[in-house]
Formats: structure tokens, C-alpha cells, sequence
């Protein structure tokens, strides 16, 4: 298990590097498109609607102008590639394309600018058939980033394969071994980090007052960690952490560190899974019909704009 612990970290380590930098290009380049289009016209959007037909800068700003169209034509092809991802799962092509995960993030990278950039395109103003539309794309933008938290409390591979309860309880006690073998922080230390409710605690809990549980858990954990490092490190040196915050120039404290967070991250998923799996399936029953009635309305009121005409 020790071999599969260290060819797990090996790869995660390589394929994290590649997936964050190309996060971090897909973020840069709509960061680029928003700039380039607020700054200029930040007056424009921040002028009430009678003052905005009167500015110089209406016939570029407004949802028909030249700004208004590329900033929907942007936002349209992300909303194309978002749906990727649900077609990924009938594809069988596309669906040895990449990790699940990967894909994951680049479609809430687009569910997160696309909403934006159709902000900006109508001006901060919705209403009608649009604006409808537009609640329903901010409902299913926002019960996106509650996904991929549900998504994150589900560990979903191991070296390829499928991470089975078993499996995950065996890595949780070699991590636990390791931390008990190791001398640079006693036990006492590790204790407030590693203490996790057990699987028959949360299961005897009702649904919310246990996912609150873990979320206050994921929100603690970091603070744990700083409080740990704090401790450890002495001196001047906690100023270099931001009394903890950030990782010291000790490697060894470092692995124990890593070691502890991994057993908690492991062992708090071993005991929520349940009540995990249960929200992650209504999760999909509510953000699904959402998801593609916004589609239905979108196609709608692009049609309808085509048919008529917008100006």
C-alpha cells in the first residue's frame, strides 16, 4: 500500500501542475475579456438606464453594440462547452478525453465567467424573457460551485482505479502508522487535527445538522493546520508562515504536516460519505432540470433576438 500511497502522490503531483496552469491560462484569458470590456465602459454600466440612451458610449456598450455582441458571442461559446461535460458522460470518445475532475473544473471556470460576461452584456439590466433566463443562469451558476464541494467530499480515484471504501480506510491507516512512527510533533499536537467524528456518529445524525458538521470541518481544518505549524516552528521564522498560514523551510515538519491534513481530509470522507452521496443525488435532481431550462430559454430568446432583430 505504501508503493500505491507514493505513485499516487508522483502522478497527482505531475497531472496538478499541468491541470493548474491550464486553469490558470482559461481564467487569465476571461479575466482579460472583462477587463477589456469594464474599464472602458465603466460609466456606461454604472449610469442609470434613461442617462445611458444620451451617452457617446451607448452605440458600442449597449447588448447590440459591437462590445455587447462579442461579449455575448464569448459567453455563448462557453455555455456551449459547459455542456461538454454532461455530453462527455454519453460520449464515449470524448469520455476517455481527460480525468472527470479536469473536466469538472474547466466547466465551473466557464459557469463562473460566462454569467459574468452576460452581466456585462446587458448592461446590469434584465428583464423579460432575458431576464428570466438570466435568474435561471445565476441559480445554476451558483448550485455549481455547491457541486463541486459535494464532488470534492468524494474521493474518486486511485491510480486509475475506482477508490473503494476498503481502499480508503487502508491509506487512512498507513498515513495514521506514519504519523505515529514520526518524532518531530507529539500527539497532543496532531490530536485537534486528526479528531474526526466516526461513520457511525454521522450516520446516526439527521441529513443538514451533519453536512453543516463537515463543512465546519473543511472550514477548520486550515486553522488547524496553521495552529499546528505555529507551534512547531519557533522564532522569527512564524513571521515567514504568516503564523502558519503559509509552509515553512522545515521539510520534515512539512511531510508530518501534509501526512496529518491527509488523514483528516481521508478520514472525515470515510465518515460523510453516505450522507454525501445522499445530497450529491438530490444536488443533480435540482441543478440538472435548471441547467437545461436555462438552455430552453436562452435558445428562445437568442432566436427570438435573430428573428426580429436588436437594436
Amino acid at each position: 500500500m505504501s508503493v500505491t500511497i507514493t505513485r499516487w502522490s508522483e502522478y497527482a503531483t505531475k497531472a496538478e501542475g499541468r491541470h493548474r496552469a491550464g486553469l490558470g491560462i482559461a481564467a487569465a484569458v476571461y479575466l482579460a475579456v472583462f477587463v477589456a470590456a469594464a474599464m472602458p465602459g465603466a460609466s456606461y454600466y454604472l449610469a442609470s438606464r434613461e442617462l445611458r440612451a444620451f451617452s457617446p458610449l451607448n452605440a458600442v456598450f449597449r447588448p447590440s453594440g459591437p462590445v455587447g455582441m462579442r461579449l455575448a458571442l464569448v459567453a455563448t461559446a462557453s455555455f456551449s462547452g459547459i455542456y461538454l461535460y454532461a455530453i462527455r458522460k454519453k460520449w464515449k470518445w470524448l469520455a476517455r478525453q481527460g480525468k472527470t475532475r479536469n473536466w469538472l473544473d474547466l466547466h465551473i471556470i466557464m459557469g463562473t465567467a460566462a454569467p459574468v460576461l452576460i452581466t456585462l452584456h446587458a448592461g446590469f439590466r434584465t428583464r423579460g424573457l432575458a431576464g428570466i433566463a438570466y435568474w435561471m443562469m445565476m441559480i445554476v451558476a451558483l448550485s455549481g460551485f455547491v457541486g463541486r464541494y459535494l464532488y470534492s467530499q468524494v474521493p474518486r480515484r486511485l491510480n486509475a482505479a475506482e477508490l473503494s471504501l476498503r481502499e480508503m480506510q487502508e491509506i487512512t491507516d498507513e498515513i495514521e502508522e506514519q504519523l505515529h512512527s514520526q518524532s518531530m510533533l507529539p500527539a497532543r499536537d496532531l490530536q485537534p487535527i486528526l479528531a474526526v467524528p466516526s461513520k457511525k456518529e454521522v450516520e446516526a445524525m439527521a441529513l443538514i445538522p451533519a453536512l453543516l458538521l463537515m463543512i465546519a470541518g473543511d472550514l477548520r481544518r486550515p486553522f488547524r493546520v496553521a495552529h499546528l505549524r505555529r507551534h512547531a516552528v519557533k522564532g522569527a521564522a512564524r513571521f515567514g508562515t504568516l503564523w502558519g498560514l503559509l509552509p515553512s523551510h522545515q521539510a520534515e515538519l512539512e511531510r508530518v504536516i501534509a501526512l496529518a491534513r491527509r488523514r483528516s481530509w481521508m478520514a472525515a470522507k470515510i465518515s460523510f460519505l453516505a450522507k454525501t452521496q445522499r445530497v450529491f443525488h438530490l444536488w443533480h435532481v435540482i441543478h440538472k432540470p435548471f441547467s437545461y431550462s436555462f438552455a430552453i430559454l436562452a435558445c428562445v430568446h437568442i432566436g427570438f433576438e435573430l428573428f426580429i432583430g436588436y437594436y
